[in-house]
């Protein structure tokens, strides 16, 4: 596996940390070609990719599955991936759960909640854990801004600090208050992962399907870099289009025996 503390130097020497979800081994593949420091397999894969209708529903042997393709795309790149709910319920049981990610190509593991005993069971085991907080989509039906007074941004940061003391290897921070994510990332040694927690965090994370533009959904956090929802509509329109019309296949994509076989086949 890839050695995970070179992001708590990119940490201390301020240098931001750039993580994409992948889903599969063309996405990966493009993603490392780019440079990305990480890869997440999420389990954003179940809403995104599969129809389920809640992360809920997505299940260890789709994150493996996933995993693995993103590791045949990206076979150098640093991968983390989801563990699922209700496959970290126990130490016993989240090491188990981690293990088979790991042997389906994963670097790291990453789970949500404040949950200390998680981490250091994953830890002993050897292999490298990544914490969530604020909105934990497993978690949370809801989802809106977490932290936004100032007892439930101190309950973060405490819930951090308890993490970090537990020893994870990074945390992700989603949808909380700049001013808050800015006081976890000072406060903890591990590096933090942004999505909608302002500028401040050690590094940034977007789901691939929104940086691509594969629906019309503009969620704040988030920047569109591409419109390839849009382009998938216009090309499977414009092919059924060419179908129905007899307009493709042309002539350009056909194959043609030899002229003395064809002779020969045809009489």
């Amino acid at each position: 596996m890839r050695d995970s503390a070179r992001f708590f130097e990119m940490k201390r020497r301020g240098e931001k940390i750039a993580m994409l979800t992948a889903y599969d081994a063309p996405t990966a593949r493009a993603q490392a070609a780019a440079g990305i420091d990480v890869i997440l397999i999420g389990d954003s894969v179940g809403t995104n990719m599969l129809g389920y209708a809640s992360e809920r529903e997505v299940t260890l042997a789709d994150i493996a599955h996933h995993t693995r393709a993103v590791r045949r795309g990206a076979p150098d790149a640093f991968i983390a991936s989801d563990l699922p709910w209700a496959t970290y319920a126990t130490p016993a049981e989240a090491v188990a759960s981690a293990r088979e990610l790991v042997a389906a190509g994963a670097d790291m593991v990453k789970f949500e909640g404040a949950l200390p005993e998680i981490v250091r069971a994953i830890r002993a085991a050897g292999i490298a854990v990544c914490c969530h907080l604020g909105l934990e989509p497993q978690n949370h039906e809801e989802k809106r801004l977490k932290g936004k007074t100032a007892a439930d941004a101190r309950k973060l940061v405490a819930d951090a600090r308890a993490l970090d003391e537990a020893g994870q290897d990074m945390l992700v921070l989603e949808l909380v208050p700049e001013e808050v994510a800015d006081a976890v990332t000072r406060a903890v040694k591990a590096p933090t992962i942004g999505i909608g927690a302002g500028r401040r965090t050690d590094g940034q994370v977007l789901v691939i399907v929104d940086v691509l533009g594969f629906t019309d959904a503009a969620f704040k956090h988030n920047k569109r870099y591409a419109d390839v929802g849009a382009a998938m509509r216009a090309a499977s329109a414009a092919y059924v289009a060419d179908v129905h019309s007899g307009a493709f296949p042309a002539e350009t994509n056909t194959f043609k025996m030899p002229k003395d076989e064809a002779a020969a086949f045809l009489g």
